[in-house]
């Protein structure tokens, strides 16, 4: 274990053998840092925190502050991050409230880029990528391979898809469908093809979810209620495309276009 003699590490902090801890750092008591980790310097990890393996900090990220939640009272809130992330300058990430579940998770092979924010209770999935000062308010619920573009600011109690692309400087308001590109103020602007290529997908499926996309979003002959209805999802509809008509059905089960918006508690 590599500590420099500048950072203060909390005696029952739990630290792998292997873990860096440059200077200027500080490590609160209930803190659990997994193996390969590597706080670079003047980095402040406090809250019940587990960290996964493989994570680096860069300098002036604050990891398992107390929320930023007037409701919140001290509780054993907690924080779980996974493997393999890049937390990079000045990123926040909160730990968990009462009202919200009680924690935060961030998946695995996220980089989390220059003074991004991260509310409490928001749950991130695995190898999304998080660009400069994006802001995620509490409650976000973010799937797999999101990529977020500088200066999102994202509303609380949304949902955002898997391979969901938002432009520079979006603001979302609603739930955002997996496999598409949305910029301006929630606005659809196409599918993610260059994401769903990269990530491996099927011609065949990024055919058909062009089309669905189409027809529901930016070339739309009818009402936006009017075309979803005309999925089938039951009879012979494209497996990606069922994944997407249900995200949207879900959505519209919501408040103010947040499926989550239904589960809040007061």
């Amino acid at each position: 274990m590599k500590i420099s003699p500048m950072a203060v590490v909390d005696k029952n902090a739990h630290l792998a053998e292997d873990v860096e801890v440059g200077p200027f750092c500080v490590i609160g008591p209930n803190v659990i840092v997994g193996a390969g980790c590597k706080l670079l310097s003047h980095v402040v990890i406090d809250g019940n925190t587990t960290i996964g393996p493989g994570n680096v900090f860069h300098p002036f990220s604050t990891i398992g502050g107390a929320p930023q939640d007037l409701k919140y009272r001290g509780g054993a809130m907690k924080l779980e991050i996974g493997a393999g992330n890049v937390i990079r300058e000045a990123v926040t990430i909160y730990i968990g409230t009462e009202a919200g579940g009680g924690i935060t998770r961030i998946g695995d092979r996220n980089l989390l880029m220059v003074n991004a924010h991260i509310g409490h209770d928001a749950h991130i999935g695995s190898r999304c990528i998080i660009s400069n000062n994006v802001m995620l308010a509490g409650h976000v619920v973010i799937g797999d391979c999101v990529a977020m573009m500088g200066g999102v600011g994202v509303h609380h109690f949304v949902t955002i898809g898997d391979f969901a692309y938002l432009g520079g400087y979006a603001q979302i308001h609603h739930d955002v469908p997996p496999f598409v590109k949305v910029a301006d103020s929630d606005q659809v602007r196409g599918l993610n093809t260059v994401g769903l290529k990269r990530a491996g997908f099927l011609d065949a499926d990024i055919e058909a979810l062009e089309q669905a996309t189409r027809q529901l979003f930016y070339a739309r002959q009818k009402p936006f209620s009017v075309a979803l209805a005309e999925f089938d999802t039951q009879n012979g509809i494209n497996p990606q495309v069922k994944r997407l008509v249900e995200f949207l059905r879900q959505r519209d089960i919501g408040k103010n276009g947040r499926y989550l918006e239904s589960k809040r508690q007061a």
